[in-house]
């Protein structure tokens, strides 16, 4: 399980839009996403640097 915080996130097609992305490279990723902590939840087989990176491509910075 990785949780990374992410900054931008503000309504459902936020959440669409990160787990598009993140499912795009790992089809079976379970994606949580918590608006109000800014915190989106991984289950997946990629790394966190390329989820994290693929979640910025999106267009929510992953804050360190």
């Amino acid at each position: 399980m990785l949780s990374l915080k992410v900054s931008g996130m503000t309504c459902g097609g936020c959440i669409n839009a990160v787990t598009r992305a993140v499912q795009a490279e790992d089809s079976g990723a379970k994606v949580q996403v918590d608006l109000a902590a800014q915190t989106v939840t991984l289950e997946t087989t990629l790394s966190p640097e390329k989820a994290a990176q693929l979640i910025t491509d999106a267009g929510f910075p992953v804050v360190q």
